[in-house]
């Protein structure tokens, strides 16, 4: 079990580093095709750094499949419903390989404030 401590850490590195861990690129047995037998914990989530402008800048975008329903949510607005472990999620879930392996990998990650 690997814990990576976010506090004055910025999203994108902890994601990454959570995202390696994940995949097994750390460990000696790594394979494509095989789910790591560690988990990863990511400790103190509500204390990451967001720099810049990016609490208001960066959005998250979702579609309905109708057409217009292309929906812009920023990031200040996606931690007030959700929290800060949401974002941690989603930026770790855009890291991963696209495929079946994609689900039990992050069922193997646990978010705390």
């Amino acid at each position: 079990m690997l814990t990576i401590d976010a506090q004055g850490k910025t999203l994108g590195r902890v994601a990454s580093a959570a995202a390696k861990a994940l995949l097994g690129k750390h460990t000696a047995s790594f394979a494509k095709n095989v789910v790591a037998q560690d988990g990863v914990t990511i400790i103190n989530a509500s204390k990451i750094a967001i720099t810049g402008n990016k609490e208001r800048a960066k959005e998250y975008l979702r579609y309905s499949g109708y057409m217009g329903g292309l929906k812009r949510e920023p990031y200040y607005m996606l931690v007030a419903r959700f929290g800060h472990e949401e974002a941690i999620r989603r930026a770790i879930k855009g890291m991963l390989p696209k495929n079946r392996l994609q689900t039990p990998r992050l069922l193997k990650l646990t978010i705390q404030k």
